[in-house]
C-alpha cells in the first residue's frame, strides 16, 4: 500500500478528546500526544538504534529500512488509542461533560456502570481490530478453520502496544475481537469507535505508514520495538515537553495535525538529548593511550588476536579466566571496545556482584570512557542505593552518579535517575541483579533487555553466583545472543562445566542448538562468534606474575565467642601468633571471617590482644555490611587508600595495620595485603581472598622482612575441620553460609597441597577437582559416605534452586512464539517474594534513631542531625537512607515497628525501614530491645548482644 494514497474518513479527529492533563496548564489533545510519541520514536530510531538493528527490524517485517521507520513510528503513536473510551475521558469531568452532551458519545449505561477497562487494554483490543482491517497478516487457522490471533501481525503489534505500561495482555480470542464492543463494553461504539479510526487514519497519514508488514517480529526484536514505544511515551510525557507543544487552539483539522507534526519532529531530538538517551561511540585507541600503562601478557594476547577473530566472525562473547590482580578489568574494557566497534554498539554496562564493588568500579569505568569513547557519554551508577549517592560519589571520585556533558548533566541525571530508566543511559556500572531482573516476569522487566540491546555487557566475577543467579544469567545470555549483543565474562575461578553452560546459552540464543564443550585455560581466554556460533580454541597465556601460594592450614578449635584466657590450639591463639610479627615489624594483614558477628568479635578480641595497634589511627579496622551506609562507604574509602595499589613501584613498607572483614573484600575491590588469614571457606573463595595477598609489586623495601618475597604470598587458613574425619562439623554459628560438603572437600584438598599452590598453574585443576565426583574415591570409607551424603544434599539444593529459577524466569526468546504475554506471565504459586534476584535473601533494613536528653530524636549519636519529620525533600530522604543498616530478616520478623513520622508514609523507600529507638546503655554506647533481642550500635556496627 502506498502511504501517499491513504484516504481519511469524511470526519476529522475530535479536538475535545484529551490525552494528558495532570500537572499541565490545560488538557493536552490526545492526537497531539500520539503525534509527539510517533515523532519521538522516529528520532530514537535515527539517533538511538544502530544501523544493524534497524536493518534487522526492517528485514523481519519484510520492509525497507525507511518504510520500517515509518511503520514503527506509526505503531508508537497508536499506543494510547485506548484513551478514546468513556471510562478514560471521564477522568476529567469538565472535559467529559463537553463530550457526553454530544449524542455520538452516548453510552447505553452510565460511565460508572461500565466494567473497568484500562486504557492500555483498550489499546490492545482497538489496535488489533484496526490493523486487521488495514490488511495486516492474520494468524493461522487451526483444525475446523478456527482462527488464532497468536502469530497474527496485527495482534502482535496490538499486544506490544497494550503492554506499554509494563505488562503484556494475553492473546485475544478471534471470535471475541470480532464482537469487541460486546465483550468489552467499555470500548464503546458509535462515536468512540469512529474517533479511534479517525485518529488511526490521521496518524498513519502523517507518518507515511502505508506499507503493510509481510511478517511479524521475533521476540528479541519485538522487545526492542516495544522499548522504543515505552521510552518515546515517557520522554514526550514530561510536563516541560508537553507545555512547549501545547496548542493555543485545537480543532483536529488536517492543517493543524500537519503543523503539530512538524513541531513535534523538530522538538524530539532535543528532548531525547537532554534526557541523556543517546549513543556513545567506541573510538579506536592504543591500549597504552587508553589505560596509561603497557599491557601485560593477557592483555597483549587479546590485543594481538581478538581483532582478527572479530573481523572474521563478527562480534560475540569473550570469556576471560585469570587470577585476581592479572588485569582482567582492563582486559575486559579493551575487549569491550573491540566488540563494541564491530557491533556498532551504543554503550557499555559493567555488572558486579555487590554494591561496594560497583561503587569502586564506577570511577574506573568513567576514566575509561573519557579515554576510549566519544558521543553521548551519560553514565549511571545502578544498584538499590545508587540514587542516594550522587553527592557522595562525586565527592569521593570526582564522578557524579549520572555523568554527561556539562550542558545536559542535570537534565540527564533527573531523567535517567527515574524508576526503570537507569539502563537507558549509554554507560552504566552496577550490580548484576539490575540486568538479571530483565529475565524475570516483573513489570517493565523487558525494558532492561531493551537497555542492553546494542550495548556490550561485562559481567565480572562470573563464578560468584549460586545456582539461582547462574540460571538467570544463562537465560539472560540466551536473550543477549538473540539480540546479537556482545558480552565479556570475567572469572578468577570458573569450572569447565559452568563455562560450558554460559557459552552454550549465548550460542543457543544466537540460533546454534548444538552443544560446545568448553575447557577454559587459566589464565586465558576464548571467543564465541554470534554470527557463526564458532567457539575459538581457548588461548592460554602467561600470567606475568607466576607465584606459588604458600598455604598454611592451621587446625583450630572454634573459640571465637570466648573471652579472657586464650585456649591452646584455638582460633584466638592462632590469630595472635600469626599477627605478632606484623605488630612488631610492620606490614598489613587481612583477617577474613565467615559472619558479621564473628568479624565483630574478632575485631574486639584483637583490640584486646594488641592494644597499641588498636590505639593507633588505622591500626585496626573493621569492614562488613552491618554499618550505616555512609559509615561503610567511609571505611571502604579508607581501606582503598591504605591497602590499594601503590603510586610507585618502589613503595615504602606500610606501618602495622589489620583489616578484619567479611566476604565483602573478596570480590573486585583492589586491595593488597602482606598476609591473608581466612577462616575455612570453599576453595574458590579462598583463592579469591588469596588474590588480595601481595597483589601489587611494591619493590625492594616495600614489604616487611617477614613478607619480602612477593612471588610467594602467604595464605593462612584457620580450619576447624582439619583432622576431624567424618564426624567434623562446621561451627554452628556459620549456619548455611557455605555448603558443609564443599568445606570438607576443601579441607581435604588443602591438606594434600604440601608444596603450595602454583598460581595460575594449579588453579583450574584444583577448582575442577574440588567439585569432581571422583574426588571421594580415595578417601576412607566413613569419610566417603559422609561426603556422599553432604554432596547429595548440595546437589539437591542446587537442582531445586536451578529449577525454581527456570520456572520463574522468562522463557527463552525462541519459546515466545508470537505471544508477548509470556514475558509477563508467572507460573501458579510464584509470588513476588520468589522474584527477588537473590534467592533466600533474608534481609531487612533498619534505622537507628537516638533519643537525646532533651527529648529530641536524631539520626546521629552526637545529636546534631534531627530526624526529619515534616515534608521531605529528595535530599532529606537521601540523608535518612544514608544511615540505614541492612540486617537479618529474622531480627525484624516478630518485631513491632516503632512509629515513623507521618510524612514518611508518602515515600515508598521509607515505608519498610524499621526504626530502632536507641537509648544510652548503662555500660556505655547505645542499645535497644527488639522482639526479645538486645541490639547495640557502636564502633563495630550494629550487633546483637
Amino acid at each position: 500500500m502506498d502511504g501517499e494514497r491513504i484516504v481519511v474518513g469524511s470526519g476529522c479527529p475530535d479536538g475535545r478528546l484529551w490525552g494528558k492533563a495532570r500537572g499541565l496548564s490545560g488538557e493536552y489533545p490526545l492526537l497531539c500526544h500520539l503525534l509527539d510519541t510517533a515523532a519521538m520514536c522516529g528520532a530514537l530510531w535515527d539517533g538511538l538504534l544502530g544501523e544493524g538493528t534497524r536493518a534487522r527490524i526492517g528485514g523481519a517485517l519484510g520492509l525497507g529500512v525507511a518504510d520500517a521507520r515509518s511503520v514503527v513510528s506509526f505503531w508508537a503513536g497508536l499506543h494510547d488509542l485506548g484513551k478514546i473510551t468513556a471510562g478514560f475521558q471521564a477522568q476529567v469531568p469538565e472535559a467529559f461533560a463537553r463530550l457526553s452532551a454530544d449524542p455520538v458519545y452516548r453510552t447505553p449505561r452510565g460511565v460508572g456502570d461500565l466494567p473497568v477497562l484500562r486504557h492500555e487494554t483498550a489499546s490492545h483490543w482497538a489496535v488489533a481490530a484496526l490493523l486487521e482491517e488495514a490488511g495486516y497478516p492474520q494468524g493461522r487457522r487451526g483444525p475446523g478453520g478456527r482462527r488464532s490471533l497468536r502469530g497474527a501481525v496485527s495482534h502482535q503489534v496490538a499486544q506490544m502496544l497494550g503492554g506499554h505500561h509494563g505488562v503484556f495482555g494475553e492473546v485475544l480470542a478471534a471470535r471475541e475481537l470480532a464482537h469487541a464492543a460486546a465483550y468489552q463494553p467499555g470500548l464503546g461504539s458509535g462515536g468512540w469507535a469512529e474517533q479511534r479510526r479517525l485518529h488511526f487514519d490521521q496518524l498513519r497519514r502523517v507518518t507515511g505508514a502505508g506499507p503493510v508488514p509481510a511478517a511479524g517480529l521475533p521476540a528479541e526484536l519485538a522487545v526492542v520495538v516495544w522499548g522504543l514505544v515505552v521510552v518515546s511515551d515517557w520522554l514526550v510525557s514530561q510536563s516541560d515537553a508537553v507545555e512547549s507543544l501545547m496548542p493555543a487552539r485545537w480543532g483536529g483539522s488536517a492543517g493543524e495535525v500537519d503543523g503539530h507534526w512538524r513541531r513535534a519532529q523538530a522538538a524530539a531530538g532535543g528532548v531525547a538529548r537532554a534526557a541523556g538517551v543517546g549513543r556513545a561511540r567506541f573510538a579506536a585507541g592504543e591500549f597504552e593511550e587508553v589505560f596509561g600503562f603497557a599491557p601485560n601478557p593477557l592483555q597483549r594476547d587479546l590485543i594481538k588476536e581478538l581483532p582478527g577473530l572479530v573481523g572474521e566472525g563478527g562480534p560475540g562473547l569473550v570469556l576471560v579466566t585469570a587470577p585476581t590482580g592479572d588485569g582482567k578489568t582492563e582486559a575486559a574494557l579493551y575487549a569491550a571496545s573491540v566488540l563494541g566497534r564491530a557491533a556498532g554498539c551504543r554503550g557499555l554496562y559493567v555488572a558486579l556482584p555487590t554494591m561496594a564493588t560497583a561503587d569502586a568500579m564506577f570511577p574506573r569505568v568513567g576514566r575509561f570512557a573519557r579515554s576510549a569513547l566519544d558521543g553521548d557519554r551519560a553514565m549511571a551508577l545502578l544498584h538499590s542505593m545508587a540514587w542516594l549517592r550522587p553527592a557522595a560519589a562525586e565527592a569521593h571520585s570526582g564522578t557524579p552518579a549520572v555523568r554527561a556533558d556539562a550542558a545536559t548533566a542535570l537534565e540527564a541525571q533527573a531523567w535517567l535517575g527515574g524508576r526503570h530508566r537507569g539502563l537507558l543511559a549509554p554507560l552504566g556500572v552496577g550490580t548484576v541483579d539490575q540486568v538479571l531482573t530483565g529475565v524475570l516476569p516483573v513489570k517493565y522487566g523487558p525494558l532492561r533487555l531493551f537497555g542492553l540491546a546494542e550495548k556490550v555487557l561485562v559481567v565480572d566475577e562470573a563464578h560468584a553466583y549460586g545456582p539461582w543467579m547462574h540460571q538467570l544469567l544463562v537465560r539472560l545470555l540466551e536473550w543477549l545472543g538473540a539480540l546479537r549483543a556482545p558480552v565479556v565474562l570475567l572469572s578468577a575461578t570458573l569450572t569447565g562445566r559452568s563455562a560450558t553452560s554460559l557459552v552454550d546459552a549465548y550460542r543457543r540464543g544466537a540460533g546454534f542448538a548444538d552443544g560446545a564443550v568448553v575447557e577454559p585455560r587459566y589464565p586465558g581466554w576464548l571467543f564465541v562468534s554470534a554470527q557463526s556460533g564458532t567457539v575459538s580454541r581457548p588461548r592460554p597465556v602467561a600470567s606475568g606474575r607466576e607465584r606459588t601460594l604458600d598455604v598454611d592450614v592451621r587446625p583450630v578449635t572454634w573459640d571465637t565467642g570466648e573471652q579472657g584466657s586464650v585456649r591452646a590450639g584455638g582460633r584466638r591463639e592462632a590469630l595472635r601468633e600469626e599477627l605478632a610479627p606484623l605488630v612488631a615489624d610492620g606490614g598489613t594483614a587481612l583477617v577474613c571471617c565467615t559472619t558479621v558477628a564473628e568479624a565483630q568479635r574478632t575485631f574486639r578480641d584483637l583490640a584486646a590482644a594488641f592494644p597499641g595497634l588498636a590505639a593507633r589511627p588505622g591500626g585496626l579496622r573493621l569492614l562488613h555490611a552491618r554499618f550505616p551506609a555512609r559509615v561503610r562507604q567511609t571505611i571502604t574509602t579508607q581501606c582503598e587508600e591504605a591497602y590499594g595499589k601503590p603510586d610507585a613501584v618502589r613503595a615504602a613498607c606500610r606501618p602495622a595495620s589489620v583489616l578484619v572483614a567479611t566476604q565483602l573484600v573478596e570480590q573486585s575491590l583492589d586491595l593488597d595485603f602482606d598476609i591473608v588469614i581466612s577462616d575455612l571457606a570453599p576453595l574458590a573463595q579462598l583463592l579469591q581472598r588469596a588474590g588480595r595477598c601481595r597483589r601489587h609489586v611494591r619493590g625492594a623495601g616495600g614489604r616487611p622482612a617477614w613478607a619480602a618475597r612477593e612471588d610467594a604470598p602467604r595464605l593462612v587458613v584457620l580450619d576447624p575441620l582439619a583432622g576431624q574425619g567424618a564426624g567434623g562439623r562446621p561451627p554452628a554459628a556459620w549456619g548455611r553460609v557455605y555448603d558443609a560438603g564443599l568445606l570438607h572437600r576443601t579441607s581435604l584438598l588443602l591438606a594434600a597441597c604440601g608444596e603450595g599452590i602454583k598460581v595460575p598453574g594449579d588453579v583450574q585443576r584444583l577448582v575442577d577437582q574440588v567439585y569432581a565426583p571422583e574426588f571421594v574415591d580415595a578417601l576412607e570409607e566413613s569419610v566417603r559416605r559422609e561426603l556422599a551424603r553432604l554432596d547429595g544434599e548440595r546437589q539437591a539444593g542446587e537442582s531445586a534452586e536451578a529449577f525454581l529459577a527456570d520456572l520463574t524466569a522468562l522463557c527463552s526468546p525462541a519459546d515466545v512464539r508470537g505471544d508477548l504475554s509470556a514475558l509477563s506471565r508467572r507460573e501458579p504459586g510464584v509470588s513476588e517474594e520468589l522474584l527477588v534476584t537473590r534467592l533466600g535473601a533474608d534481609s531487612g533494613r533498619a534505622l537507628c534513631v537516638f533519643g537525646q536528653g532533651d527529648g529530641s530524636t536524631t539520626l546521629d549519636e552526637a545529636g546534631t542531625m534531627p530526624v526529619p519529620a515534616g515534608a521531605l525533600s529528595r535530599q532529606d530522604i537521601a540523608g535518612i537512607m544514608s544511615w540505614v543498616v541492612p540486617v537479618p530478616g529474622r531480627w525484624l520478623a516478630a518485631a513491632e515497628n516503632h512509629p515513623q513520622p507521618a510524612a514518611w508514609s508518602k515515600h515508598a523507600v521509607l515505608r519498610d525501614v524499621m526504626l530502632l529507638p536507641m537509648q544510652p546503655a548503662p555500660s556505655g554506647g547505645w542499645s535497644c530491645r527488639l522482639a526479645g533481642r538486645t541490639l547495640a550500635i557502636g564502633d563495630a556496627g550494629l550487633e546483637e548482644i
